[in-house]
């Protein structure tokens, strides 16, 4: 099959490369030129605009860093919208609010183009392993149009529903519990270290007794030797924090733990740690707040 791919970040880029290895034919497109380079070599087209990476293609994968990013590759000059005939497919795997998503919807039901959302959960190395948890929600016969694009990505796949904010709004529901779980840890982990724990031993001792949970060890793992490059940064876990809250005020919701993570992250990124990984950038904001020295 020949699909279009937008957006070749940390994480697009070993998407891409994952269909390509499955055997389909890609024609892609970056705002930043030299993203494509990797791709290129493994046989991808390169398009020189949003636009020109329809021609021809069963779908078309989005792949956005944020709603800026969405706005400017599907509305503006030579963007996809316009050059999508009715019938086409549309799959939105980026991490955006539920206003855009709704927006999305709306627009694409009008234009005769179906519209899937399918946001992953997984870092950049889970992507290239192909084992990315991909949430979609649209009407069935989208999904089902779909699916052989997003199975070569996962090792599972969650029908949310059929609007496709479902699926927006679970992932940043999803998000927001990763950014909790970092959040406790990361205390959790001063606690011991003023015990004369190591928060290694710590982990392995809790995680063994109470969660049994992949994601705690990863996590804990990336706090406590922190990878060369970020796997998501704190502002990328600052935006979504604020997607978040934004979708809760939208039905009238309050998220106490999300107003106070809001408020760490705005501290991160004065005091220089935006763009330091999102684990490793919270568990440094709690060993400052934790000193009392």
């Amino acid at each position: 099959m020949k699909f279009g791919f937008l957006g070749l970040g940390a994480m697009g880029t070993p998407m891409a490369l994952r269909l390509i290895a499955a055997g389909h034919e890609l024609s892609v497109w970056n705002r930043t030129e030299g993203r494509t380079k990797p791709l290129l070599r493994e046989g991808a087209i390169a398009a020189a605009t949003p636009a020109e990476a329809e021609l021809g293609a069963d779908a078309v994968i989005t792949m956005l860093f944020d709603d800026e990013a969405n706005e400017q590759v599907l509305f503006g000059p030579n963007g996809l919208l316009d050059a999508l005939e009715p019938g086409a497919l549309h799959i939105s795997c980026s991490t955006i609010s539920v206003a855009l998503s709704e927006r999305l919807t709306a627009e694409h039901a009008r234009r005769g183009i179906d519209f899937v959302a399918a946001p992953v959960f997984g870092r950049p190395n889970v992507a290239a392993e192909g084992r990315l948890w991909i949430v979609v929600a649209g009407s069935n016969a989208a999904i089902q149009r779909a699916r052989p694009v997003l199975e070569p990505l996962s090792r599972g796949i969650s029908v949310i529903g059929s609007v496709p904010r479902q699926a927006h709004a679970l992932k940043l529901g999803g998000n927001f519990l990763i950014s909790a779980m970092i959040h406790s840890l990361s205390e959790a982990f001063v606690y011991a270290e003023a015990q004369g724990i190591e928060p290694s031993t710590f982990l392995e001792a809790v995680n063994s007794a109470l969660f049994q949970s992949p994601f705690y060890a990863a996590y804990g793992n990336v706090m406590l030797h922190p990878p060369k490059n970020a796997g998501a940064t704190i502002a990328l876990g600052m935006k979504d924090i604020r997607l978040l809250r934004e979708a809760a005020a939208s039905r009238n919701t309050r998220l106490s733990l999300a107003d106070n993570l809001a408020e760490i992250f705005a501290r991160a990124q004065e005091t220089g740690l935006g763009n330091e990984d999102w684990a490793v950038g919270q568990y440094r904001m709690a060993q400052r707040r934790g000193s009392l020295s």
